[in-house]
């Protein structure tokens, strides 16, 4: 499934409950979803994902689990990318592009000319993720060679998930 924007889960900070926060993101547009909350008990994060695959598949969007390696990876540098794309995953983040306020953890972010320079050079689609909550950061993020971006914290917190995701949409 290609599609300009992939919505990664983070109750911790959702403003609302994540399922609302999640479908107001569907109702503007997202129809890729990671989710994350592996802490969550495994009968509650199973009830979670169904909830979450009905409001998808309304939609013909798609749930992927954070755990599945094969769907995707999460990269930090060239030598990941290559291993993902080694590995036939379906996609591939590469992160942090901007400065994070979710992940500050991951070192500086690499910059827009890093992106150009790694997106292009496998053949798995990379996902700009870290930092892009702006369209103008989606189209700066798309004229590097992104085949699309991936977003989390600027959506779990914004006041109108909807509205935002159709905003970062409209580039």
């Amino acid at each position: 499934m290609v599609t300009p924007l992939i919505l990664f889960t983070d109750r911790r900070q959702a403003q609302r409950p994540l399922d609302e926060v999640v479908n107001r993101a569907i109702d503007g547009g997202a129809r890729l979803v990671v989710l994350g909350e592996e802490d969550l008990p495994a009968a509650q994060r199973q009830d979670l994902a169904d909830r979450l695959r009905v409001m998808l598949d309304g939609v013909k969007g798609r749930l992927v689990l954070a755990e599945d390696a094969t769907a995707f990876r999460k990269c930090h540098n060239l030598d990941d990318l290559v291993a993902a794309a080694d590995a036939g995953v379906g996609f591939a983040t590469l992160s942090p592009i901007y400065p994070t306020r979710s992940k500050p953890g991951y070192g500086p972010p690499l910059g827009l000319a890093a992106l150009a320079r790694m997106a292009l050079v496998v053949p798995v689609p990379v996902y700009a993720l870290g930092g892009v909550d702006s369209p103008q950061r989606v189209r700066d993020c798309l004229d590097q060679g992104a085949s699309g971006v991936a977003v989390m914290g600027a959506v779990m917190r914004a006041e109108d998930p909807a509205r935002f995701v159709k905003e970062l949409l409209t580039v």
